[in-house]
């Protein structure tokens, strides 16, 4: 009788260490995909030294335009006084997409009413730091942004 209870005993836990790998597998099996489609893959950063962002003629006085810089948005905004401004166009608050204001003569975020200057300074709202500064040159009538000068 001892023998057919340990045999019994013997197969019980053996079933236990079945389902129990099972069910852990089934878990590890429904838990992957949810974790990775969480969890992006990391994209490398594109290395740009410079982009072209028009023509001259093409940007009115007081005017904006927002281009890509490798994966960065980056507002050129051309001055009442002629001059072109390069600026980061991602607010150092959440990361939303800032645009210029003319009327008011700052660069804007909508998110939550942040407000640079033309020089990129945080002037109100929450950002707490300025915008990045991108240089900005002239070639044959085409504007020229680049990281350096």
């Amino acid at each position: 009788m001892e023998e057919h209870l340990e045999t019994k005993n013997e197969r019980r836990d053996f079933l236990k260490k079945i389902f129990t790998g099972g069910f852990l597998a089934f878990i590890g099996v429904t838990l992957y995909p949810i974790v990775s489609f969480l969890k992006p893959p990391k994209q490398e950063e594109v290395e740009v030294k410079s982009v072209s962002a028009g023509k001259v003629d093409e940007l009115k006085v007081g005017d904006s335009k927002l281009v890509r810089f490798g994966t960065k948005p980056v507002i050129i905004i051309h001055a009442d006084d002629g001059t072109f401004t390069a600026l980061s166009a991602t607010c150092t608050h959440l990361d939303c997409t800032v645009q210029y204001k003319n009327d008011e003569k700052v660069i804007w975020c909508a998110c939550h009413n942040g407000k640079y200057n033309l020089h990129g300074k945080n002037i109100s709202g929450p950002p707490p730091k300025p915008l990045d500064k991108y240089f900005v040159s002239i070639k044959n009538e085409e504007i020229i942004v680049s990281k350096e000068a």
